[in-house]
């Protein structure tokens, strides 16, 4: 859909806001809203439905006592800096972001969707921490226009985000979705195997149960050798000075590019420590082919044979969470993982035809998930692009929002 443009425009003097409607104000952060620190709210009691208190993450507590009971634009100071939070209720902030108290003349909500076009990287200090002061916010340039037309943009961008949102949320519940199925068709071959009329036997595994008869059931060390004492971790400033084309692996796959390798085969990696091995937002065991380099953080096997997506799909399926140590940095150490017990065919032939059936499934599913994945960047990308052309005025959405308020 396309909208139409104000009448005339003037140049702002701010490159990246560029030309603004002639008609409206430009003028500094410090006129639209004043900027306060949060502080520590531990001398309040912790109350569950209480007051929200919120980080530059969101919000992490409640308590019994707010800071603040007026709509306001949340600003990260430190860490998470380029994610505004608009908040109506009563709230809390701690010392890593900030909170407006917001002039009369400007619309809230207004203020919320222009600190979301803010380009942040052009102001944030820090690499490791990045970080934003009251000064840089105050720095900055508000195109203002009067406070009915900010409520009229306000209203037309509530409307079509909330259209974007929904359409996005509709493209996650389908990854969701296939992320069970690929999980329930892998689980169902490497543990049943692909012959329904195969007499079954207990697996002595709680959570897998019958197994075909003739499978083998035993720890992982059985079937596959570990080569981690080859495992070499370098510094991000190592690799920063070894720049080239090898994959560097970690816990969770390749991490980063450097110039030489100590592996030349095909090996299964297994993650060895991360929050991943407890929430599973990508897989643990993955295959790691040709030429590459691996740090301390995976486990490295060599399967009794060639069929490595059949193994790590093997250990994938596991619900690892009994045999993980550490609540604050989760680990899966490799005598654990060397004793865990899984269910193997015993022929090299039906684990290659176990593996031959799944690849075809999983890599349909892949595909369906890595274009729903791409549908919600696309999304997510005119999302970003419709708020910050309402919020600057290079489209005029006046009679848009008037239009469906009547």
């Amino acid at each position: 859909m396309s909208f139409p443009r104000y009448p005339k425009y003037k140049e702002s003097g701010v490159e990246w806001l560029g030309e603004v409607p002639e008609h409206w104000t430009l003028r500094g952060f410090r006129y639209a809203a004043t900027i306060n620190n949060g502080s520590d709210f531990k001398r309040f009691e912790v109350q569950e439905g209480g007051f929200p208190v919120l980080g530059s993450g969101g919000e992490f507590a409640r308590v019994s006592s707010f800071m603040y009971d007026k709509p306001s634009v949340l600003l990260g100071r430190k860490g998470t800096i380029d994610n505004p939070i608009f908040i109506e209720e009563p709230f809390w902030t701690v010392d890593t972001l900030f909170y407006t108290c917001i002039s009369s003349d400007t619309f809230p909500k207004f203020l919320y969707y222009f600190c979301c076009s803010i380009p942040f990287n052009f102001f944030q200090y820090g690499s490791a921490v990045p970080s934003m002061t009251q000064k840089d916010i105050y720095a900055m340039t508000v195109p203002t226009p009067h406070l009915s037309e900010q409520t009229f943009i306000a209203a037309f961008l509530d409307r079509e985000t909330a259209k974007i949102d929904a359409l996005i949320a509709e493209q996650q519940r389908l990854i969701e979705l296939l992320k069970e199925k690929r999980q329930a068709v892998i689980s169902h071959a490497v543990t049943k195997g692909l012959n329904p009329q195969v007499p079954m036997k207990p697996s002595g595994i709680e959570w897998i149960g019958d197994v075909p008869e003739h499978w083998e059931v035993g720890p992982v060390k059985r079937f596959c050798t570990f080569y981690d004492g080859r495992r070499i971790p370098l510094s991000a400033e190592e690799r920063c000075k070894r720049r080239g084309e090898i994959p560097y692996y970690g816990a969770s796959g390749i991490i980063d590019w450097i110039d030489e390798f100590i592996f030349e085969e095909d090996l299964v990696l297994v993650s060895e420590d991360g929050a991943n091995l407890i929430n599973r937002a990508t897989p643990i065991a993955f295959v790691a082919t040709g030429k590459y380099w691996v740090n301390n953080h995976a486990h490295i096997l060599k399967p009794l044979d060639n069929n490595l997506i059949f193994w790590a799909e093997c250990i994938e399926v596991i619900d690892l969470s009994p045999i993980v140590t550490g609540s604050a940095q989760p680990k899966l150490t490799a005598e654990a993982l060397s004793n865990l017990k899984i269910v193997v065919p015993p022929s090299e032939a039906e684990r290659a035809a176990v593996q031959k059936h799944i690849i075809p499934l999983t890599e349909e599913m892949d595909e369906l998930t890595k274009q729903a994945q791409h549908a919600i960047e696309l999304l997510q990308e005119r999302r970003t692009a419709l708020i910050s052309a309402a919020v600057t005025g290079k489209i005029d959405v006046r009679g848009l929002a008037q239009t469906e308020a009547a």
